[in-house]
């Protein structure tokens, strides 16, 4: 194994969302920025390979105002980080990512091992992983929930719907996480300010061999608004009517709404 290339997403905290209450459009005004919740998981992975494989482990972003990460991503164990700010993937969907993420990897030398999350928590499309590899031409294997280091090849598990599979793989591979594969820590003061040590390095499209006409969206979204919550708001028991006829009521109640 040469070198592992993390890759992750600088998102809005979801915590930070407000909802127009008359037009169930999001305000993100107030959005403070972070790395994916997912991605941090796949940042220890790639840190607890390296300690294993002993070998070199990079971060690398593409997005918006995306230099702002790189000291976050840093203080959690790569050796570089790299970063790609662009209009263009202000809209960017799978597949504009994806070929961003591919042009920053060809143009980092010995990569042969990229990890991704499963998804990003603010769109979760789950794609970014398998096209990727697609791209690259790297082996792909989605749903992996262990992974350990066999000689110069990976024992993989993955976690399937009625079970789990293991799978043996040599690099190149494109490794794409599940949320349980592990817990990421907060990084230590001392990790924090060793960060602003390591290397940051800023690229754009040409940099990397791209141009924003070769990687433009192919979606546009039309608007994000908040699911619609209406409750009924039924009383069971007014006017000190008995438990039983409470209970009878909303037994009605269920059936008539096709709950039961």
């Amino acid at each position: 194994m040469k070198k592992i290339a993390v890759c992750y997403k600088w998102v809005s905290s979801d915590a930070d969302i407000r909802v127009n209450e008359k037009t169930r459009e999001l305000d993100m005004e107030k959005c403070k920025s972070q790395i994916n919740e997912y991605d941090r998981m796949g940042l220890e992975t790639g840190v607890r390979l390296k300690g294993a494989a002993a070998c070199e482990m990079v971060a690398l972003t593409c997005g918006t105002a995306t230099e702002a990460s790189a000291k976050d991503s840093l203080s959690r164990g790569p050796d570089a980080v790299y970063f790609l700010d662009d209009p263009v993937m202000a809209g960017a969907d799978s597949v504009t990512t994806s070929k961003v993420l591919a042009a920053m990897i060809r143009s980092i030398a010995d990569v042969d091992v990229v990890i991704c999350s499963e998804g990003s928590s603010d769109q979760y499309a789950q794609q970014v992983g398998p096209r990727l590899a697609a791209l690259l031409g790297f082996t792909s294997v989605s749903y992996v929930s262990k992974v350990e280091v066999l000689g110069d090849a990976l024992v993989l598990e993955r976690k399937l719907e009625h079970g789990s599979e293991v799978v043996k793989v040599a690099g190149p591979v494109v490794i794409s996480i599940s949320p349980d594969i592990c817990e990421a820590p907060i990084p230590s003061v001392k990790q924090i300010l060793a960060a602003k040590k390591k290397p940051s390095h800023k690229v754009t499209l040409a940099d990397v061999g791209a141009s924003a006409a070769a990687v433009a969206p192919l979606l546009a979204v039309a608007g994000i608004k908040a699911p619609e919550s209406k409750r009924k708001a039924v009383r069971l028991n007014p006017d000190g009517v008995s438990i039983a006829d409470a209970v009878a009521a909303l037994v009605k109640q269920l059936a008539a709404d096709g709950a039961i």
